[in-house]
């Protein structure tokens, strides 16, 4: 969440900056008009309540000298009548206002360049060099079912489309690769956070997935009869994760929390019709381990650095050539200021494809989840930071295809040798 009085004291940077993103620009000046009127309604209820504790202290005067008080009683009942109507008033503007800022994206870091869309994300660096093949490399798709590790057919009967069974070697691999990951990342500094597959409303809204994302994710009891009972499957640990210290003041020595984890992620993959329709690059179901900090202000940027190196030097331990990419201003994520992807190459395609991404997403979360550590005498709200570390399944496609033999098979990096069983 934007900070609201940043939008009341500078407004014309706010908008500046969200019309970078393609907010529209009548949702910007309804907040904006929302915004002042807040302050404004504040104003008055501040002035209304002054105004009692006048009339109040001025009743006891009457009182104490016995003067007539029957003209004070009606202004003081008057005056208190005045008070509900301003309070409420100011809260009907404060929903209003809530509604709209939970809609609005994080504000753009200034490093971010400007952009319509992927095309116009920069690259920052290249690690490795892709594997001149002596023969036309095969899709993964194609791998798998051939070697009987990937099973779409069964995935479907049991689910539907986008759906997989991993068998064999490639099940094994799989939960070898978790295992790598998270112990790759323990050595880093992160703990690691075994978390429930499941949350509430509250949690999806606290890291930004709702309003905004509600048509992607998978809603568990859609007759709930109050929106705060709602469940839902969560898309990312990282909601699971940031959610642990909702509504929480921590101290500033228990900062930075570095934290990683494993868990299963849904999302319904909204607006992707015909998007990557074969193989396993775009899932309704996936395995995915998660990095998430919860920071100082002053520490972020130096942690975020720290987080691309990590995701980085694993899929360089893997031995996957891959590239590190700055996402533009509109191909930004809702919640991020900015963020850097990891793309890893893909043989068959002939092209990098994104296995992670590492964001920096300032106070915007904390703000929202009500995370703050104590200053000295002041409570501060937290930066966040999250990124995938990472996408178990588009790393075992990486696997599959940079290291498939000529006769069909498929090599394993040596890193993982100790992990397959």
């Amino acid at each position: 969440m934007i900070d609201i009085k940043l939008l009341q004291n500078d407004y014309e940077s706010v908008a500046s900056n969200l019309n970078r993103r393609g907010v529209d620009a009548s949702l910007l000046e309804e907040m904006k008009t929302i915004s002042l009127e807040l302050k404004e309604a504040k104003r008055k209820f501040e002035d209304l309540k002054a105004h009692q504790n006048r009339l109040s202290k001025e009743f006891g005067i009457y009182k104490k000298e016995g003067k007539d008080i029957g003209e004070l009683q009606l202004k003081l009942a008057e005056n208190k009548k005045s008070i509900a109507r301003a309070q409420e008033n100011q809260r009907d503007l404060e929903n209003k206002l809530d509604d709209i800022v939970l809609s609005v994206p994080n504000l753009l870091d200034e490093s971010v360049p400007d952009g319509e869309s992927e095309e116009d994300n920069r690259e920052i660096e290249k690690i490795l060099t892709p594997r001149a093949f002596n023969f036309t490399p095969k899709p993964h798709y194609e791998i798998g079912e051939k070697i009987g590790w990937l099973d779409f057919e069964r995935g479907v009967k049991l689910a539907k489309s986008r759906f997989t069974v991993l068998k064999s070697e490639a099940a094994k691999l799989e939960r070898a690769l978790i295992n790598y990951m998270l112990d790759f990342n323990a050595e880093r500094g992160f703990e690691q956070v075994w978390l429930p597959a499941i949350v509430n409303r509250e949690a999806m809204t606290a890291t930004g997935q709702l309003p905004k994302f509600e048509d992607d994710l998978y809603k568990l009891n859609e007759e709930a009869e109050k929106k705060e009972h709602e469940l839902f499957l969560i898309p990312t640990a990282e909601v699971p994760l940031v959610n642990l210290f909702r509504d929480e003041i921590l101290d500033a020595s228990e900062l930075p929390v570095k934290l990683t984890a494993y868990t299963p992620c849904f999302r319904k993959e909204a607006g992707s019709a015909g998007r990557d329709t074969r193989g396993m690059i775009r899932q309704h179901q996936f395995d995915k381990v998660e990095l998430v900090v919860i920071a100082q202000p002053e520490k972020s940027d130096a942690i975020y650095e720290q987080m691309i190196e990590c995701a980085s030097s694993l899929l360089a331990s893997l031995e996957l050539p891959h590239r590190t990419m700055q996402l533009c201003s509109k191909d930004l994520g809702f919640a991020a200021q900015k963020t850097v992807d990891l793309e890893v190459w893909i043989p068959s395609e002939g092209r990098y494809r994104e296995i992670s991404s590492i964001s920096n997403v300032g106070d915007f979360q904390g703000r929202r989840a009500k995370i703050r550590y104590k200053d000295g005498k002041k409570n501060r709200v937290v930066h966040t930071l999250n990124g995938s570390s990472l996408a178990v399944g588009r790393t075992l496609i990486a696997i599959m295809e940079n290291f498939q033999t000529e006769d069909g098979k498929v090599e394993i990096p040596k890193v993982l040798h100790p992990y397959i069983k």
